[in-house]
């Protein structure tokens, strides 16, 4: 290890490729068969573990096992790409956002937020705030499916399994549990009563 990486604690597996012009941050470890493509840049603070990189990729104090990031794809910060996940080129994994095996197509975004679990999704997805995908019955996990182009709103609950088809559009804070076909809109929710001249007894006190 040279002097700039003992300065800076980084920690690099033998068996890591790293390519050219990679920069990295402080307080970085690089474990196992890592491969570590050109141009990418990795924050402080981040875990990869046998994992690829590809070019240009961003990822900010994040931790990555196991799976495999796309070209021009930014990571982070405080995300968790966990065992077995496959994210396309130039999608956006934002803050607090866990992935467990699972595909993410190309060009999809989750910005913060939200849990994707045993999950396969197309191109040019957008999952909202608070999203779960809800992959466990206490017995067993289920897949979820998403076509291209789909849209989920916030605060919505994905219960396994369930099929998203193309261009279908989730309203904000529904939890689905039926299939919904191309260019459907779903929505999954209590209708809003607003009750006149209401009175909190607890304030009254």
């Amino acid at each position: 290890m040279n002097k700039e990486y003992k300065e800076k604690n980084i920690v690099i597996s033998d068996n890591a490729k790293i390519g050219k012009n990679v920069k990295i941050s402080y307080n970085v470890c690089i474990l196992g068969d890592s491969v570590i493509e050109d141009d990418v840049e990795i924050g402080a603070n981040s875990v990869i573990e046998n994992s690829y990189i590809g070019k240009g990729v961003l990822i900010i104090s994040s931790f990555i096992k196991i799976s495999e990031i796309g070209a021009g794809t930014t990571i982070g910060p405080f995300a968790h790409v966990r065992d077995n996940s496959k994210i396309g080129e130039n999608c956006r994994i934002g803050n607090f956002v866990e992935i467990k095996n699972s595909i993410i197509g190309r060009g999809s975004k989750m910005a913060h937020l939200s849990y994707i679990g045993d999950a396969e999704m197309g191109v040019c997805c957008n999952i909202g705030c608070g999203v779960v995908f809800c992959n466990y019955n206490g017995k067993i996990k289920q897949k979820s499916y998403l076509g291209d182009n789909v849209f989920v709103g916030s605060n919505c609950n994905l219960i396994a399994p369930v099929v998203l088809s193309d261009n279908a559009y989730i309203a904000a804070g529904s939890t689905i549990n039926k299939d919904v076909d191309v260019g459907e809109l779903a929505i999954a929710r209590a209708r809003q009563v607003n009750k006149k001249n209401f009175k909190n007894p607890y304030l009254d006190r």
